[in-house]
């Protein structure tokens, strides 16, 4: 598929008949850049003073200024995250079995990022990770006696990371597994032998082959082109080719091409415009069109945003007030929702959305590898540059 180009645009590409077509009728406008619609009057004096004010108060929503740290109620979030890793009674522990490896992740994450990465017990933790680790197949399973898959093999070399003990990871062999999963025809990536395919899973091939040093274990040319094929008329992805837009989808099918220096292949006008949209009344973010606003979506569109630059394309201190209004006060922890019950995974992506914006107190978080930059810098992997740009991809 090539790039967006208007009639008469001479030897620049354009687009095929189909796509033209769907984004015409998006639009409402034909694509050509002689009609009224692309060549509007100049505006009138009070136009331009309407647009200077409209400047002026988006500038306002940029930035955190006038956040104090004490709103964000942090003794509390960390009693919440141990007692949630400590209690294997309680029935959300005994139901997550299954994503045991990325609940763990998602929780030392939340404590690293607030300076509490010490209150566990670390060789506890490594050991129940190398337990899940598959030496046949050459991944990781998300707990003890599952099979192996991409998932949780990143979210293993993510802990791994965090406590810094990459020597315990055998990258050979965990590059050996994401080429088996690999699909020969189109460059998708699977998530494990059963052959599911989702742009997630290309992520964490993408993500995990660079955090142990073996980012050409995959074909990544390949890869750019398939999530390219996952690209819809509205700029966003879907979990497949043909998949509708969503935003967690999104950021795997971003942060997927920045791996690969391919944010080119971004269309940033339309899909900026649709990540922006994603924000709400309340302040918060969804994931899709005519969805309630969620916390988690505060990570996947925000850190979209800012691989893409456009970070200023939302009213950043409303989507602040939005997750610091889904907090627990009693017991700790984030929701997805003001009024709602707290979870580890809400938790985490709300502070990693805090963090992309500044918020005081909190560690700054790469917005591709969702680890802290300090631990991107040890691994000297790709990472956020000082003034928030993403180095090697912007």
């Amino acid at each position: 598929q090539t790039t967006t180009s208007m009639a008469g645009d001479g030897d620049e590409p354009t687009l095929d008949a189909r796509t033209k077509e769907m984004i015409e009728g998006f639009l409402g406008v034909p694509l050509d850049k002689n009609h009224e619609f692309w060549n509007p009057p100049p505006l009138t004096p009070e136009q331009e003073a309407a647009l200077e004010d409209a400047k002026r108060r988006a500038e306002a929503c940029v930035g955190l200024d006038g956040f104090a740290e004490t709103l964000l109620h942090k003794d509390s979030h960390v009693s919440f995250v141990k007692k949630s890793s400590e209690d294997k009674d309680a029935i959300e522990y005994v139901l997550t079995d299954h994503l045991r490896l990325s609940g763990m992740y998602w929780g030392l994450t939340s404590l690293d990022l607030l300076g509490k990465l010490d209150v566990v017990n670390a060789e506890e933790i490594i050991e129940f990770v190398q337990k899940c680790w598959v030496p046949e197949v050459g991944g990781y399973a998300p707990c003890v006696y599952h099979d192996a898959h991409v998932l949780y093999t990143l979210s293993a070399v993510q802990i791994l990371a965090l406590f810094d003990r990459m020597d315990l990871v055998d990258a050979d062999a965990i590059a050996k597994f994401l080429k088996s999963l690999q699909r020969e025809e189109d460059g998708a990536v699977m998530g494990d032998e059963w052959g599911e395919i989702d742009t997630r899973f290309a992520y964490c091939a993408l993500s995990t082959s660079t955090l142990i040093g073996k980012p050409d274990c995959i074909d990544r040319a390949r890869i750019v082109k398939w999530i390219d094929a996952c690209k819809n008329f509205d700029g966003g992805y879907g979990s497949d080719p043909g998949g509708e837009s969503h935003a967690g989808q999104v950021f795997t099918c971003v942060g997927g091409l920045a791996l690969c220096d391919a944010v080119d292949k971004i269309d940033h006008l339309f899909l900026g415009w649709w990540l922006a949209e994603r924000q709400v009344k309340a302040g918060g973010l969804n994931g899709r069109p005519e969805k309630l606003p969620d916390v988690c979506y505060s990570w996947w569109v925000l850190s979209s945003l800012c691989i893409m630059g456009k970070m200023h394309w939302i009213d950043q201190k409303a989507l602040a007030r939005f997750i610091l209004s889904a907090q627990d006060e009693k017991k700790g922890g984030i929701a997805d929702r003001p009024d709602d019950e707290p979870d580890v995974y809400h938790t985490f992506f709300g502070l990693a959305a805090l963090s992309l914006m500044g918020f005081p107190g909190i560690k700054q978080i790469d917005p591709v590898f969702a680890l802290p930059t300090y631990v991107c810098e040890r691994l000297g992997v790709m990472r956020t540059a000082p003034d928030g740009s993403v180095e090697g991809r912007t």
